[in-house]
């Protein structure tokens, strides 16, 4: 099956991992990447390491595992857009494209000619994305923004940790860069809404996307809470603000997650911790209830999920309709019978190590498909080829090009 993107051609001037992680996903979905780097290094990540892959032969190279995370089924070309020839063939290239997604500090392209309103005159089609830290207006616009100071700023580490009176207690960044990969899902929804647009007859358009804006976006209940509440959010570790019980718990030989989302679960779990008296106390009977007194539920609940193995649990509340489940180290996730019947992880050639693993995309269309074309490219794997097939140039032309440093 081809992707349902097949035919739309994506520009990516973007690095580190918001951006990449918004085209990424497009061109999963069948869509043609060509991500421009600079010749000299190109995207920051290619040297983030390590770990480094390593070679057909086990020997480490210069790439770095990050750089693989958000960067397969893409074309890699090298411009210099700091040469006239450079921006020259990028606006060939864009006059031949559909969408233009980059990550540069507000007004960073403006004075190279590679603005929206610049570029739109030579596509009106063009749909053209903007991704900074703090947006294209505002005070901090002109600012660059990192994922770990946007999840300090945009409040989601004061909602993650432990409270300052527990052990450890204190504000946590989370273990995976989730306001970039949050703003990419943002990005990627935001060009596909505006591809339709176009198809609707209403032409191309700038988008712009600032990291804030999808952190606090991306605060859901918790922003909720505040604004219809009027109290601060406070850090509650692993325990669920809105529901109880919802939240880890120490087995005879491990941890336990057991995760009751309504109060007939929560009856059956009373059931099965032999308790079933707990479940019709008036104290604990309903959700609101069990959140005014879940601390000295917990302790409760705590002595008896003690007494059992996590083997015991994950398999007897499930079967009772109470969800649960092991905390699992990633190694464990990809070994989990689960993941590999949904084939998560995936095997792409790559001319460095015969393959290279990867995590596969977890759409599932029943009649188009996602696809998986080419490994994260080389820095400017795809120069020549590029150059060649989109833009006509002759191989003769090229290699002037790459002995003057424009590609």
């Amino acid at each position: 099956m081809t992707g349902p993107l097949e035919g739309i051609r994506v520009l990516d001037l973007t690095r580190i991992l918001a951006g990449p992680w918004c085209t990424q996903l497009l061109g999963d979905l069948g869509a043609e990447i060509i991500k421009i780097e600079h010749p000299r290094g190109g995207d920051d990540t290619r040297h983030w390491g390590p770990p480094w892959l390593r070679d057909s032969e086990g020997r480490q190279t210069d790439q770095a595992a990050y750089f693989f995370c958000a960067n397969r089924n893409k074309y890699s070309v090298t411009l210099n857009l700091k040469t006239e020839q450079g921006v020259d063939i990028l606006r060939q290239l864009v006059a031949k494209s559909d969408v233009f997604v980059e990550n540069f500090k507000t007004g960073g392209l403006r004075k190279m000619g590679l603005d929206y309103p610049s570029l739109s005159s030579i596509n009106p089609d063009l749909i053209y994305l903007s991704i900074t830290g703090f947006g294209q207006t505002g005070p901090m616009s002109d600012q660059p923004g990192y994922d770990y100071m946007i999840q300090g700023l945009g409040g989601l580490m004061s909602i993650t940790g432990e409270s300052d009176d527990r052990p450890g207690g204190g504000p946590q960044r989370v273990g995976v860069p989730i306001s970039d990969v949050n703003t990419g899902f943002y990005g990627a929804a935001a060009i596909l809404s505006a591809l339709y647009h176009r198809a609707m007859g209403g032409g191309g358009q700038h988008i712009d996307l600032a990291l804030l804006d999808c952190q606090v976006g991306w605060l859901v209940n918790q922003a909720m809470n505040y604004l219809i509440g009027e109290e601060v959010p406070a850090r509650t570790g692993n325990a669920n603000t809105n529901l109880v019980t919802y939240q880890p718990f120490q087995a005879s030989d491990g941890m336990v997650i057991i995760a009751v989302g309504n109060d007939s679960q929560f009856r059956s779990l009373c059931r099965l911790l032999e308790a079933p008296e707990l479940g019709s106390d008036p104290r604990y009977s309903t959700n609101a209830a069990r959140v005014e007194h879940r601390e000295e539920l917990a302790r409760i609940l705590a002595g008896r999920i003690l007494l059992q193995p996590v083997g015991h649990w994950i398999r007897v509340l499930p079967e009772s309709g109470v969800p649960c489940s092991r905390i699992n180290n990633i190694k464990e996730v990809f070994e989990h019978p689960q993941v590999q019947a949904r084939n998560m992880r995936i095997d792409l050639p790559h001319p460095l190590s015969g393959t290279v693993p990867s995590v596969a995309n977890p759409i599932r269309f029943s009649q188009t498909g996602v696809t998986y074309r080419n490994a994260p490219p080389m820095l400017g794997q795809h120069s020549a080829q590029i150059l060649q097939d989109i833009l006509g140039y002759e191989a003769a032309t090229i290699s002037e090009l790459s002995r003057n440093g424009v590609v």
